[in-house]
């Protein structure tokens, strides 16, 4: 079997460049690296971490994110995913500025329509708990942070209208959702696809997802939001801790080192057999 050529620990997604620029500034090295298909990502360490991360900006819409995080979690085998930007307030006590971590995330779109109307067939995602857990943690110690911990819509509409269709149906239909976006169900479920792997979205509100929008972003509220949306990602993988036995989890020497009754070949290459002689002096 083929192995990728780099295996970052944890993998930041992104839609909107303003979003990526964000993540980007915390992580240093940064090394671009191409998937054979086209797909680029940067690969750095998060400093005061064991964590690699690999940035990637995905583009807009819950399809096109679930189907290159599918790509990018084959490749390079991440131990975690997080989408990470901003979103819109559903609720009146979530202001511009706040974090929402999706506790779960809801695909907003799906259903039967009958002679009778639409009848709902609600789809939920789970968030990592562990990676809850540690943005409940982390936030705690983060004063210029408002977070909130609740579900996310997701759905392949701006929403800029609260008194639209699409509004009215949030609210009847899926009322405890605290922020909408485009993209955390398809990065959601490619996670849950690979084997349960630990995944969160994490958004700033830009807007109030009302006719305000376009005044709001014009005001720099989406930079805004996508700083604070990275500020407690980063605080999340300082409190996570990668798996025990992983590679990342802590720094070891390349090539074979001597560990008290074995040799450590971990990390090593070998082009013919191998032999092992006991110590016999000891």
């Amino acid at each position: 079997m083929t192995m990728p050529d780099i295996q970052p620990t944890v993998l930041a997604l992104t839609a909107l460049p303003l979003e990526y620029a964000a993540v980007r500034a915390h992580v240093e090295e940064r090394e671009e690296r191409v998937h054979r298909d086209g797909t680029r990502v940067e690969v750095g360490r998060l400093p005061g971490s064991s964590w690699h991360v690999a940035l990637a900006e995905l583009g807009m819409g819950a399809e096109r994110a679930g189907v290159l995080t599918t790509q990018l979690i084959d490749w390079l085998r991440p131990e975690a995913v997080l989408f990470v930007g901003v979103a819109g307030s559903l609720k009146d006590d979530i202001e511009i500025g706040d974090v929402v971590v999706g506790t779960q995330v809801y695909e907003i779109h799906g259903g039967k329509q009958t002679p009778e109307g639409f009848l709902v067939r609600p789809k939920a995602l789970p968030g990592s708990h562990a990676l809850e857990q540690a943005a409940r943690s982390a936030v705690r110690d983060m004063p210029g942070v408002r977070a909130h911990f609740v579900p996310i819509a997701t759905g392949d509409v701006v929403l800029a209208d609260a008194e639209s269709e699409i509004a009215r149906f949030l609210r009847r239909h899926y009322n405890d959702a605290g922020a909408i976006e485009m993209e955390g169900s398809g990065a959601l479920r490619a996670a849950h696809l690979s084997g349960q792997l630990n995944a969160l979205v994490i958004r700033g509100i830009s807007d109030r997802a009302d006719a305000e929008k376009h005044g709001a972003d014009a005001t720099g509220s989406q930079q805004r939001a996508a700083k604070q949306a990275a500020a407690v990602t980063v605080a999340v993988l300082h409190k996570h801790r990668p798996r025990e036995g992983s590679s990342d989890s802590e720094e070891e020497p390349q090539g074979a080192t001597y560990g008290g009754d074995h040799i450590d070949f971990r990390g090593s290459t070998f082009h013919g057999p191998v032999t092992g002689k006991r110590d016999r002096r000891r």
